[in-house]
């Protein structure tokens, strides 16, 4: 077999060459990354100057109205400066979310100092979808393993449910907490409620054996079947809303489902308000019922507290949800009063119409 060295040179030689345009692109790569980091630190720079002169002309505006009477002309620039500093706020809050954002501390504690920002938008939807998906594949798990533990009991095929639970939830709550920080709205009591959960399920998977775990334990079941039942047919229900929101332009895209209610939800939820009502009385009730168990002869310190914890989540997604339905139906009250003013005002104007011409045309008749 003859071997032609000459042509492995010559292959080493294409290949050395490919080798420079390789280090060409990674030096101006790693120069387009010092650019980039350079310029964010100039936007951000800019972002908090930007806002803090518009605190000092806010402040001098409050100071204006508070001190001089105004003129009507006055009062239109004002209004205008005003309309000007809310379209600021909300173009600075644009650009902001295509910078990275500082982690929260429940992330430095649990992810180090690392930075999750995502900086292109359509990943930003990805990671968000891949967290929707999450939620409905563990929630039809959640599903078939509660309802299998009504049927088998077994202890090890107890604590695989409770520790999928606890992982879900803690992992939901780092997941949140990442799209937080990529410009997801979920706040208050609802990320919050994650925590509380995340807690219960950890008190549960340490609860002992012993007979009164077996007097809770197919109530905690049947909640369970309950609950994910209801999160399926909200989760079904809430991507269509947020889906026709986002293409009308009234969402934005980084808003995820939630398991409680929100105002975005109110188009057509009627039929589900009811089911989510029943599983807040039925945390209640799980709630009366540790309180009745824990003065057992055999009850344990997890008893009481998770009394407690289901109390607490049957009285943040009450109240949470009970402050949210009297907002939408006032503001259902007021679109609809501003439509039949509008409806009245265009009958008054074709009522008036029609007796203008009615006139001019007995006007010409008498011609």
């Amino acid at each position: 077999m003859n071997i032609d060295l000459d042509e492995f040179v010559k292959e080493w030689s294409e290949l050395s060459n490919e080798y420079k345009n390789l280090e060409a692109t990674n030096t101006s790569y790693l120069d387009s990354l010092e650019n980039l980091e350079l310029l964010q630190e100039q936007c951000t720079t800019q972002i908090k100057h930007q806002r803090y002169r518009m605190q000092q002309i806010s402040k001098n505006i409050k100071q204006c109205i508070h001190n001089k009477r105004l003129t009507p002309e006055e009062n239109d620039k004002l209004d205008d400066l005003n309309k000007n500093l809310l379209k600021r706020k909300a173009q600075l809050h644009e650009i902001e979310q295509g910078l990275p954002q500082k982690n929260s501390l429940y992330l430095n504690i649990i992810l180090g100092n690392v930075n999750v920002s995502i900086l292109n938008r359509s990943d930003k939807v990805r990671y968000k979808d891949d967290y929707e998906k999450f939620k409905l594949i563990l929630n039809v798990i959640g599903l078939l393993m509660s309802f299998l533990n009504i049927i088998v009991n077994y202890r090890a095929l107890e604590l695989a449910f409770i520790f999928l639970l606890v992982w879900y939830y803690c992992t939901l709550t780092i997941r949140e907490s990442i799209l937080k920080v990529n410009g997801s709205r979920i706040k208050g009591w609802w990320r919050l409620h994650h925590f509380i959960s995340t807690a219960s399920a950890g008190v549960l998977l340490v609860w002992p054996q012993g007979e009164p775990w077996q007097l809770f334990r197919t109530q905690f079941m049947l909640f369970n079947v309950y609950i994910s039942l209801v999160q399926y047919l909200q989760f079904g229900y809430q991507k269509g809303v947020l889906y026709r929101l986002k293409a009308l332009g009234e969402r934005h895209n980084m808003d995820i489902t939630i398991e409680g209610f929100h105002s975005w939800m109110w188009r057509g939820l009627s039929f589900l308000i009811p089911f989510l009502f029943i599983g807040y009385i039925f945390q209640a009730y799980n709630a009366w019922t540790l309180y009745k168990l824990s003065r057992h002869i055999d009850a344990t310190w997890q008893i009481p507290v998770l009394s407690i914890l289901f109390l607490v989540l049957f009285i943040g997604n009450t109240t949470t949800t009970m402050l949210v339905i009297p907002q939408k139906l006032r503001g259902r009250i007021k679109e609809r009063y501003r439509l039949m003013s509008l409806s009245w005002a265009m009958k008054a104007r074709q009522n008036k119409t029609t007796k203008q011409s009615g006139s001019n045309n007995e006007c010409d008749k008498e011609k």
